[in-house]
C-alpha cells in the first residue's frame, strides 16, 4: 500500500505542514500511522478523510465539532444517525451561506454596472437622478 509523507499530503491538499500537525494535535487524525521514529505515514484513505475535514471546515464548522465527527466515525455504526444529522445541518447552513453570497454577488454586479456606465460617461453625474450613489 502506497503511503505519503506529510509534505506530499500538504501539497496535494494545498495545506501547510503546520496545519496538518495542528489537526493531528487537535485529534482530527487518530487514523494516521507513524513509523518507529514518529514520522507520519498517510494512506489514500487518510487523504480522503482530510478532504472531508477541509470540507467541514469550509462550512464554518469549528474544529471542536469536527473532532466530534471524527470521534463518531471511530465509534462505528452506532453513530450513523448523529453523522447523518450533522451533514443535514451542514447542508442547511451551506445553502443559507449560498443565498447570502448570491445577494452579495447581485450587489457587486450592480456596482460593476454602475461604475461601467459612469466610466463610459466619464462621470458619476449620469446617475445623479438616483437616490443612492455609493
Amino acid at each position: 500500500m502506497k503511503t505519503y509523507s506529510i509534505s506530499e499530503v500538504a501539497n496535494e491538499l494545498n495545506l501547510t505542514i503546520y496545519t496538518l500537525r495542528y489537526y493531528d494535535k487537535e485529534g482530527l487524525m487518530p487514523f494516521i500511522e507513524r513509523t518507529a521514529s514518529g514520522t507520519r505515514l498517510f494512506k489514500e484513505s487518510d487523504i480522503n478523510a482530510l478532504k472531508i475535514i477541509e470540507c467541514l471546515k469550509s462550512t464554518g464548522m469549528p474544529i471542536k465539532e469536527i473532532k466530534k465527527f471524527i470521534d463518531w466515525c471511530s465509534e462505528g455504526d452506532s453513530t450513523l444517525q448523529q453523522r447523518y444529522d450533522m451533514f443535514m445541518e451542514r447542508k442547511v447552513n451551506v445553502k443559507a451561506q449560498m443565498e447570502e453570497l448570491k445577494k452579495t454577488l447581485e450587489l457587486i454586479e450592480h456596482k460593476c454596472s454602475y461604475y461601467e456606465i459612469a466610466l463610459e460617461a466619464g462621470t458619476e453625474e449620469i446617475h445623479k437622478n438616483k437616490k443612492i450613489k455609493i
